[in-house]
């Protein structure tokens, strides 16, 4: 059952690896959300915060899935954090795919970057990554395993009643343009898997659209 899918990550670092995952052909075209083109990119960007919020909650609607690519400094993208924070308020299900693993154009892989979920919190303190997984590109194959995930989380989300706001370490997501400001990174190690918090079960936010 294919699902819609937002793609988060860090387009000026990250879209070549990015891409790889795109290319795969796991998801129907129609079904990915969150890819732009750079010349595209740069035209959202200069039209202000303001654009840049409506592009990519444009890009959220009807998704019930968001996939967060990690690279080495998604962790400390305003941008990112504000798609995992959008998407978790609208109840889309959650899971980070690490791909600094996977070669760039120059057959160069990179260095391991932070777990972003560790930096979002609900309101009682609990981190994200209690309850959204993780997993490597290369070493867990997710060529041939990113639907699986992808079905995982959605059945996860769907089981689970989390609180709809989150906030932040810093507490300050949404004060000021963050395009390259930095959230203080953390000495983390990925997160392989979720700790269910006690909470009771709810609907998901948004319906989907499934395919046999």
């Amino acid at each position: 059952m294919a699902r819609k899918i937002f793609f988060s990550f860090h387009f000026d670092r990250d879209a070549w690896h990015a891409g790889q995952v795109r290319n795969s052909d796991l998801i129907p075209n129609e079904d990915e959300y969150g890819f732009i083109d750079s010349v595209d990119w740069e035209e959202v960007k200069r039209k202000g915060i303001e654009e840049i919020k409506r592009w990519i909650d444009s890009q959220l609607k009807d998704t019930s899935v968001t996939v967060v690519l990690i690279g080495a400094e998604t962790a400390e993208r305003y941008w990112v954090n504000y798609e995992i924070r959008k998407s978790w308020e609208r109840g889309n299900a959650i899971l980070g795919v690490y791909i600094h693993n996977a070669k760039d154009q120059d057959g160069k892989t990179d260095t391991i970057g932070a777990n972003p979920f560790d930096k979002i919190y609900f309101a009682d303190g609990t981190a994200l990554s209690s309850v959204c997984k993780t997993y490597d590109w290369i070493t867990n194959d997710g060529r041939n395993n990113l639907g699986t995930w992808v079905e995982e989380a959605f059945r996860s989300r769907e089981a689970y009643d989390g609180e709809t706001e989150l906030k932040d370490a810093d507490d300050d997501i949404n004060n000021g343009y963050g395009g390259n400001t930095p959230i203080r990174p953390q000495p983390q190690t990925p997160s392989t898997g979720p700790t269910f918090i006690n909470r009771t079960p709810s609907r998901p936010h948004c319906n989907v659209r499934l395919k046999p």
